[in-house]
C-alpha cells in the first residue's frame, strides 16, 4: 500500500468487531492446491445457488443511492422499484430453500467478526489447516469463505461426555462483497444487542 493511499479507518475497525451469534454452518478441509481453482469459480459465479442472496443483497446496497435520488423525484417509481427488488428476495429465498441443504439445518453458536470466526466442533483441527466454511445468515443470506485455522483448543467435555475442540479461524482471499456482507450483519447484530440492553434498564 503506498503512503499516499487513504486509509478507511472507521471501515478497518467494524472489520474487527466482535458478535456471539447463531448461524447455521458447515465447514471441511481443503488442499492449498485447489483454492486458486475455487476462487476462480467463485468469481465466474459457478457457486451462486447458495449464495444467491447475498448476491442480491450486494446488488440491492449498490442501487439504493441511485434509489433514494429516484424516490426524490419520481416517488411511484421508486415504490415500484422497491416492489421488484421484494419480489426477486422471494424468489432467491424460494430458489435456495429447494436447493439448499443448509436451510434446515440447525444453528451453530459462534463467535463473528469480518476478519475470522470462532466455532466448536467435535474433532480437532490441525493449525494451518484451509478449511471451506458455508454459514447461513438471517434472510437465507448465505456465504462461501475460506479460512485457516489459526487455533484449536479442547473444551471441558460435555455432560454426555461429548469431547467439543473450541476452533478459531481468520478468513483468508475475503472479497470486498462478501466482507460488507460480514460487516453489515455483525453491526445489525450490534445495534440489536445495544437496543436489547437499552430496554431491559428502562424497565
Amino acid at each position: 500500500m503506498s503512503d499516499d493511499q487513504p486509509i478507511d479507518l472507521s471501515r478497518e475497525r467494524r472489520e474487527f468487531f466482535r458478535i456471539d451469534d447463531t448461524i447455521a454452518l458447515s465447514f471441511q478441509a481443503i488442499p492449498p492446491s485447489s483454492l486458486t481453482k475455487k476462487l476462480e469459480r467463485q468469481e465466474k459465479g459457478l457457486e451462486s445457488d447458495f449464495t444467491i442472496m447475498s448476491n442480491l443483497a450486494v446488488i440491492s446496497q449498490e442501487m439504493s443511492g441511485v434509489l433514494r435520488k429516484i424516490e426524490t423525484v419520481a416517488p411511484d417509481i421508486a415504490r415500484y422499484l422497491k416492489s421488484l427488488d421484494q419480489k426477486i428476495d422471494l424468489l432467491g429465498k424460494a430458489f435456495l430453500t429447494w436447493t439448499n441443504e443448509m436451510a434446515d439445518q440447525p444453528a451453530s453458536a459462534v463467535n463473528l467478526s469480518a476478519s475470522g470466526m470462532a466455532f466448536n466442533a467435535p474433532e480437532p483441527t490441525e493449525i494451518g489447516t484451509l478449511l471451506e466454511l458455508k454459514i447461513l445468515l438471517p434472510f437465507f443470506t448465505g456465504l462461501i469463505l475460506y479460512a485457516e485455522v489459526v487455533a484449536c483448543e479442547k473444551l471441558p467435555t460435555e455432560g454426555d461426555g461429548a469431547r467439543v475442540y473450541q476452533t478459531r479461524v481468520n478468513f483468508q482471499h475475503l472479497r470486498d462483497r462478501d466482507r460488507d456482507v460480514l460487516i453489515r450483519h455483525v453491526l445489525q447484530r450490534q445495534s440489536e444487542y445495544l437496543r436489547k440492553q437499552r430496554l431491559e434498564r428502562e424497565d
